[in-house]
């Protein structure tokens, strides 16, 4: 299985949009909730092919979310060019999430 930073690695050659990494454990229900808003803000904003979108299940790649300084779940990382350019840490609402990614919107 390919982690994210070789997803990042291959992709990154291909594909000049930002990744947008969403970091997560499946059973937390303020991932879930996190997950539910940023689908809103990418679809409401028509924005979904903005960013490649990956989740990092951080109870399957703790070695990841610890690469990634990772400390509360959940967080939305914006990598450009090999770099993380931005961070949110448990976003509260659709609201968060779109101030967060208004730079890379349209």
């Amino acid at each position: 299985m390919a982690s994210v930073m070789d997803q990042v690695k291959v992709v990154e050659r291909a594909d000049p949009k930002p990744m947008l990494v969403f970091v997560h454990a499946p059973q937390n229900g303020r991932c879930r909730r996190a997950e539910g808003y940023l689908a809103q803000v990418l679809q409401r904003r028509r924005n979904h092919e903005t960013f490649r979108l990956q989740r990092l299940n951080a109870e399957q790649r703790p070695d990841l979310a610890e690469r990634f300084r990772i400390t509360t779940l959940p967080t939305l990382l914006v990598v450009e060019e090999k770099v993380v350019r931005g961070r949110l840490e448990d976003p509260r609402g659709c609201r968060d999430i779109a101030a967060f990614l208004e730079p890379w919107l349209n």
